[in-house]
């Protein structure tokens, strides 16, 4: 077997105390690793990206905003119940995982209640998911109220389980430019970025647009078989916009370079143009993979934090810049102290660098 196509060549070794636990302060004085060629890279601190990109270039961001999504309530037991929303299936109904899970059964009603006992919300579990394992919960939503309202009272933003011991607050685990509600965790490529860095950009001529892309578990399924060509991802719903076509239109016929701010908006764009046959707005679910030998059709740089082993992120980036490469990146980051994963630090590939 190709042994780009083997999960086992996807696996490393991370000291743990390099798993990071906070954000920098401010978010952009976190570190860059610019990989500038397919031989070279550099290591600078993100405020300094101004420098690394050209007047013309376009950044593409995803502008999905990180749910309150975990909620605590009890069973009509009065058993405790731990419930992470991960997305909206149809109105008011949401698929979920459920702990303890494997005694919920269909049909069980969940009360989560505030604090001050002054709002209380009812689910119920009207079905399983197989794919997930999970529940879907129909929820009781008292009139004049929405889902989304209540939830920014009842519910906690979910930060990842490798964040084990944080002081973070949850407005550090948002992008400065969240607006759309729907994400169960953050595009954390994003989390980098300040109001000033951003202004930056542009007075320098480095344009920005936006797409939607809201984060679940299609990316965090861990990719479990031994031929990774045969994992299935799960769809995540996506909008590129009319607006943002028109801006990478722009940008490539003006000779600018389009880069992607995350691994979720490379599968936006490149899922949206692979279904579309070519780029053009889109709105629906997308569950494209990416892995080595993949043939790129609109991105052509990427910024991007370091991700788990094993994983479809993990993947996708190796098929920008050859799995062999990005693994000596990666030993060179955990040589240079670099912090990883979500709170971590973050890594520039400029497209001299990237396989087409």
């Amino acid at each position: 077997m190709n042994g780009d196509r083997q999960l086992a060549n996807y696996q490393y070794e991370l000291p743990q105390e390099l798993i990071a636990q906070t954000p920098a302060f401010p978010r952009d004085s976190s570190r860059l690793l610019v990989v500038d060629s397919r031989t070279t890279h550099h290591h600078r601190v993100f405020r300094e990206l101004p420098n690394c990109l050209q007047p013309g270039d376009l950044l593409v961001l995803n502008n999905t905003r990180v749910l309150p999504a975990r909620l605590y309530g009890r069973k009509s037991t009065g058993a405790e119940v731990e419930v992470l929303l991960l997305e909206e299936r149809q109105k008011d109904c949401w698929l979920a995982l459920v702990k303890p899970g494997k005694r919920f059964k269909i049909g069980a009603e969940i009360v989560f209640e505030a604090a001050d006992g002054g709002l209380s919300l009812r689910a119920t579990a009207i079905a399983r998911d197989e794919e997930t394992g999970g529940r879907l919960l129909q929820f009781e939503v008292p009139a004049g109220c929405s889902l989304l309202s209540m939830l920014e009272v009842l519910g906690q933003v979910p930060f990842p389980p490798y964040i084990a011991s944080t002081e973070a607050l949850p407005s550090q685990y948002q992008t400065v430019y969240a607006r759309q509600p729907g994400a169960v965790a953050a595009p954390t490529a994003g989390l980098h970025f300040t109001e000033e860095l951003l202004g930056t950009l542009r007075s320098r001529g480095i344009e920005q647009a936006y797409v939607t892309l809201h984060v679940g578990i299609g990316t965090f399924r861990p990719v479990e078989v031994e031929d990774i060509t045969t994992h299935q991802m799960h769809g995540e719903w996506v909008e590129v916009p009319a607006e943002t076509v028109e801006k990478i239109r722009q940008t490539q016929a003006a000779g600018g370079r389009i880069f992607a701010v995350g691994t979720t908006v490379v599968r936006s764009l490149e899922g949206a143009a692979q279904l579309e046959q070519g780029l053009a707005p889109f709105s629906g679910k997308v569950n494209l993979f990416i892995y080595p030998g993949y043939r790129w059709r609109v991105v052509e740089g990427l910024i991007t934090n370091f991700h788990l082993p094993g994983s479809s992120l993990l993947m996708l980036v190796s098929a920008m810049v050859g799995r062999e490469r990005l693994f000596a990146l990666y030993r060179d980051a955990i040589a240079h102290r670099y912090r990883f994963y979500s709170f971590g630090d973050g890594m520039l590939i400029l497209p001299h660098s990237v396989n087409r």
